[in-house]
């Protein structure tokens, strides 16, 4: 059998694996509710400038600040905050359960090593 079509099954047999499948979930049940936060927010943003723009054009006080500046800088401040949460979830959490997967996919396949392509 050519080395390609191991290296092709081996990759299947991991995809319906326990092991992947679950490290397929743990994935999605961070992803997902992140994504819904972040739409969610960016969404009301664009909504709220789009319907009620003398709520955006309040000032705050004296100052020039108002209340669409600051939400304004709120979503880089969330898309910065959500990709540390990001960053910390996976070095802690994903990560590891991927490692084990991983290196049974980087051993050599039986007769030749590992396809570099």
């Amino acid at each position: 059998m050519p080395e390609s079509t191991a290296i092709a099954e081996r990759s299947i047999a991991m995809q319906r694996s326990p092991e992947f499948q679950r490290l397929r979930r743990t994935f999605m049940s961070f992803i997902l509710p992140m994504t819904v936060v972040f739409l969610a927010w960016y969404l009301a943003y664009v909504l709220i400038a789009s319907y009620a723009p003398d709520f955006f054009a309040t000032r705050l006080g004296e100052s020039y600040v108002t209340v669409g500046l600051l939400f304004g800088l709120g979503q880089f401040v969330s898309t910065f905050a959500i990709t540390m949460l990001y960053s910390r979830w996976a070095n802690r959490v994903y990560d590891r359960a991927a490692d084990p997967l991983a290196a049974e996919m980087e051993r050599p396949v039986a007769g030749g090593e590992p396809d570099a392509r």
